[in-house]
C-alpha cells in the first residue's frame, strides 16, 4: 500500500503506531490499511495540538485508475479541548496538506513550476448526531502522486469524550462527490466509532 506521509522519514521516533494500543474503538474494514504517528506532526509543525492520529485508506487509495483514489479518514485524538471553528479547520488543513505535499514532492520530482498553492474552504454545517460541531468544505492542492491538481471533499466531526480533556476530530475525505458510494463508506466507520472502549 502506498503510504499518505513518510515513513522513510520515520516521522515519530519511538512511536509504534502499528502496536499501538488504542483506548477507543475505529474499524479497520477489510482490505484497509492504517497508519498511526504522533500529534505534533512532523510535516505541519504549525498546528499546535498533542496527540495521535490514527488514519484508514480504503483499498483503492493510491490507484488512480480506482474509484477509491485519495479517500480515506483519520482521526486526531488529542489532548485537551482546543477550539475550532470553520477558520481553524480552514488552517489546520492548509498546513497539513501544505507539508504533506511538500514531503513528497521531493521523491516524486516534480518541477517546482507545476506545484500550485493548497486552498482551504469550509463551513459548520448540519450538525452530525452525537458530534458537537460538523464540518463540510473542501481541500484544493496538488496531487503529488498523479502530478496534477485535485479537490478533496471533506467532513469533519468533532467530538468531545472520555472526560474534558480528550478531543476527537474526524476526518473524511474524498475526490468523489457525496452522492458517490465511497462516502457511505466514510460515513459508516464515523458512525462504528465509540470513543470508549469497551
Amino acid at each position: 500500500m502506498f503510504s499518505l506521509t513518510l515513513s522513510a522519514q520515520n516521522p515519530t521516533p519511538g512511536f509504534d503506531g502499528k502496536n499501538w494500543v488504542a483506548p477507543y474503538s475505529l474499524a479497520i474494514p477489510g482490505g484497509w490499511d492504517v497508519e498511526r504517528f504522533l500529534i505534533p506532526i512532523s510535516f505541519a509543525p504549525q498546528i499546535p495540538y498533542n496527540g495521535v492520529e490514527d488514519i484508514r485508506f480504503m483499498p483503492g487509495w493510491g490507484n488512480a485508475q480506482s474509484n477509491e483514489y485519495w479517500s480515506y479518514a483519520f482521526l486526531w485524538y488529542l489532548n485537551d479541548t482546543p477550539m475550532l471553528n470553520a477558520r481553524t479547520i480552514e488552517n489546520n488543513l492548509k498546513y497539513y496538506y501544505t507539508g504533506l505535499i511538500s514531503s513528497n514532492i521531493e521523491r516524486s520530482k516534480v518541477p517546482v513550476d507545476k506545484i500550485i498553492a493548497t486552498e482551504t474552504r469550509f463551513k459548520e454545517t448540519e450538525l452530525v448526531i452525537g458530534d458537537s460541531e460538523t464540518f463540510q468544505g473542501t481541500v484544493y492542492m496538488f496531487d503529488y502522486m498523479a502530478k496534477k491538481p485535485i479537490t478533496l471533499n471533506c467532513i469533519v466531526h468533532v467530538k468531545t469524550c472520555q472526560g474534558p480533556d480528550k478531543t476527537f476530530v474526524f476526518y473524511e475525505i474524498s475526490p468523489k462527490p457525496y452522492t458517490d458510494n465511497v462516502w457511505l463508506k466514510l460515513n459508516q466507520l464515523w458512525e462504528d466509532f465509540d470513543c470508549k472502549k469497551k
